[in-house]
Formats: structure tokens, C-alpha cells, sequence
């Protein structure tokens, strides 16, 4: 599996522009959201110079307000300028990754204008019952994007404390999300039939415990389909590579280790020697759709093998991110 891993991390690094930028695939667009997501799955495969060039792309990038646009063509040529929220959170959970690979704390201090400018983009699109607007200008709240949101917010409250910038600002915003991902769930777009939606609020650590263990049952059988991986929606026969490890990273956080190293070995059918990633399959006519091999679904799976395999302190991100001082007591070397 290490050597598995080291190919994987590899064909993400492969794509990688001179300048930083991460596409989903050589000559293909790229979003900051997936960008991050790369980055995070080259520092944990100990490409550290690549990851923190990723990074200085996206402090590059930044818009005044604190935004990127959701999507750059080749060239860097905004595709779309829309102001996702999301996209501008996942920085935070990036650069605390970062500094829990390496240790750097001058990494840290760098990005720290560029994260802060981020979170106040997003916590300033905040409702006053906790969800956030999915775009600067629409406050239609999206529960994946809302669940991701909330991970980032507890991790830029973890950069602040360490760097001795306080954000209590921050840490009400995760605070009134948190509570509106777990009792409001009409706050939110009706999105059910994706089974991102499904897991996302366990994954971005908003519900855990027996809440987390009756979700996850809850809707187990109308996904996951054995052997292959889960389900994107629940009434399309398309098993997508990224959101089976997401999903596996869900159950890392919640002890279900047994379950989500099964689903990380289902997957493994859509894996080319290269060690890259197809991005899903049809499986009622077993045809690979679509015909991309994408870096955010390799970065899906090393990931996924970090926090089920690594005992760094990285490999914990996604369980312990309610309490961001947890991994700051445990720094890298």
C-alpha cells in the first residue's frame, strides 16, 4: 500500500502547474475547493515544497474580499467568478493540514492574511439561524458546503489560538452552523438524493456519535453498493470514487475503521497503473464516466489511506476538528 500511495501522490504531483495551480487534470479547470484537497493529499505524501507552492497560488489568487472565483481555465482565466463559500473556507483546513505535516510555523503566519480574509468572506454570508449562503449575493444554504464550512471554521479558530490571534467571532459562527446542520436540517436545500448530503455532516464533524452511527444506517443500503463503492445520487447507478473515500473518512471519524477500510478497497476498481484515479463508473453498462481521471479523486484516496493507516497528527484532521486544540497539542516534529 505505501508504494500504492507514493504512485498516487505522484500523478497528483504530476498535474501541477509551474505556478502552483492544481487542475483536476492536465488542461483541465481547476477550483480552489480541489485545489486544497490536492495540496492537502501532497502533504501527506511528503511533498511539502509542491503543497506550500499550491498554497502561495491560492494567497496569489485571493480576491479583496477574501473570495476566488469557483472556477479557472487553463492560464489561470476565470471560467467563473461566482464567490462560493466553501471554496473560500477550505483554505483554513489546508493550511492547518500543512502545519500539522510540517510543523512550519512561518507556513503559518504567511497564510494567516489569506485565511483570515477567507473566513470573514464566508462568516459575513452567515444567517442569523446559522447557515450560510453558498454564494456571496444567494443565501441558499447547501448542507454539504455548510458541513465542509463548519470543519473550517473550527480549524481557522486553531490557527488564530495558535498564533495568538483570538476569533471569537469564528468560533460562534461554527457554533450557530453546528447547531443549525443538527436541528435545522430545512434550513438547507433539498439536495437528499446526493449522498454527499448524507455523510457530510458527520465528515465536517457537525454530528458524531449515536446521531452519526443512526445516520449512517439510516441510509447504508440506499448507497453503498458492495464491491464497487457508494452511490453519487441515489437514483443514478454511478459510483464515484471521491465520495466512496469521503465517505470513508466519515466512519474513520466516528470508529467504523473496519467499514471504511472496505470501502477504500471497493473502490480500487477504478485505479490505473499510474496510480491516478478514473472519477466514477456506470455500472449498468460498466463504462468509466466521466472519462477524466481527476486529481481530487487520487487526493480522495490518500486521504482516506492517511487516516486509516498514519499516526500523524495530520491523519487525524477530519476526527478532530470539533476541538481544533487537540491537534495543536500534538504538533508535528
Amino acid at each position: 500500500m505505501p508504494d500504492q500511495i507514493a504512485e498516487t501522490v505522484a500523478s497528483i504531483a504530476a498535474q501541477q502547474q509551474d505556478d502552483g495551480l492544481i487542475p483536476w487534470y492536465a488542461g483541465g479547470q481547476a477550483d480552489p475547493w480541489d485545489h486544497v484537497e490536492a495540496a492537502m493529499a501532497l502533504d501527506a505524501g511528503g511533498e511539502h515544497e509542491r503543497a506550500a507552492a499550491a498554497y502561495d497560488w491560492l494567497r496569489r489568487m485571493q480576491r479583496p474580499d477574501g473570495s476566488w472565483a469557483s472556477r479557472y481555465d487553463p492560464g489561470n482565466v476565470i471560467a467563473d467568478a461566482t464567490a462560493e463559500t466553501n471554496h473560500a473556507a477550505y483554505v483554513a483546513v489546508g493550511s492547518w493540514h500543512h502545519w500539522l505535516s510540517t510543523g512550519d510555523s512561518a507556513f503559518l503566519e504567511r497564510m494567516w492574511p489569506a485565511v483570515r480574509r477567507a473566513l470573514d468572506f464566508v462568516t459575513g454570508c452567515q444567517a442569523p439561524g446559522g447557515e450560510i449562503g453558498w454564494a456571496a449575493g444567494d443565501p441558499t444554504a447547501l448542507l454539504t458546503g455548510c458541513s465542509s464550512i463548519h470543519q473550517a471554521l473550527r480549524c481557522g479558530v486553531a490557527i488564530a489560538t495558535l498564533l495568538d490571534e483570538p476569533q471569537p467571532d469564528w468560533e460562534l459562527a461554527a457554533d450557530l452552523l453546528a447547531s443549525a446542520l443538527r436541528e435545522r436540517p430545512a434550513a438547507f436545500a433539498d439536495k437528499s438524493r446526493f449522498s454527499m448530503d448524507w455523510y457530510y455532516p458527520i465528515l465536517g464533524g457537525a454530528i458524531r456519535g449515536t446521531a452519526a452511527l443512526r445516520r449512517i444506517e439510516d441510509r447504508w443500503e440506499e448507497f453503498v453498493v458492495p464491491g464497487k463503492g457508494i452511490f453519487c445520487v441515489s437514483d443514478q447507478p454511478w459510483v464515484t470514487g471521491a465520495e466512496t473515500c469521503e465517505l470513508a473518512l466519515a466512519l474513520d471519524a466516528i470508529g467504523e475503521r473496519d467499514a471504511a477500510s472496505a470501502l477504500v478497497a471497493d473502490m480500487q476498481h477504478l485505479r490505473e497503473d499510474d496510480g491516478s484515479y478514473w472519477t466514477g463508473l456506470v455500472l449498468t453498462d460498466g463504462v468509466r464516466w466521466p472519462v477524466e481521471r481527476t486529481t481530487w479523486t487520487a487526493a480522495a484516496v490518500v486521504l482516506a489511506t492517511d487516516a486509516l493507516t498514519g499516526g500523524h497528527p495530520r491523519s487525524a484532521i477530519f476526527r478532530v476538528t470539533a476541538s481544533g486544540a487537540e491537534a495543536a497539542a500534538n504538533p508535528a516534529p
